[in-house]
């Protein structure tokens, strides 16, 4: 799925150690809002250091188009929705080769 509007808000960065492979993880999240006449807003999350460093979104920006896929998980009887980012592009701007071959 893709959608397009303006990123106003930048989450701080999370970061940790997954205890099932001890390997550090990063992630991020941002709140984009699609423009109209009553404007929706959307928080997404990029996982992963080299994404967040290579989309390096910044509030205010416009126009962006973030790909993302929506998935749901059960935590203690409860269901929560995961929005993840697996590409970013600008008005204008083709994918990165980086951000195309990490969707695959």
């Amino acid at each position: 799925m893709e959608v397009t509007g303006k990123i106003i808000a930048v989450m701080p960065a999370q970061s940790g150690t997954s205890q099932r492979t001890g390997q550090t993880w990063m992630s991020q999240q941002y709140v984009l809002e699609v423009p109209g006449m009553y404007p929706k807003r959307m928080v997404f999350e990029v996982f992963g250091e080299d994404r967040i460093k290579n989309f390096a979104l910044k509030q205010g920006e416009e126009d962006v188009t973030v790909s993302f896929e929506i998935d749901a998980h059960e935590y203690n009887g409860r269901w929560f929705n995961e929005v993840r980012a697996y590409n970013v592009k600008r008005a204008g701007q083709q994918p990165t080769a980086q951000s195309v071959a990490g969707s695959l």
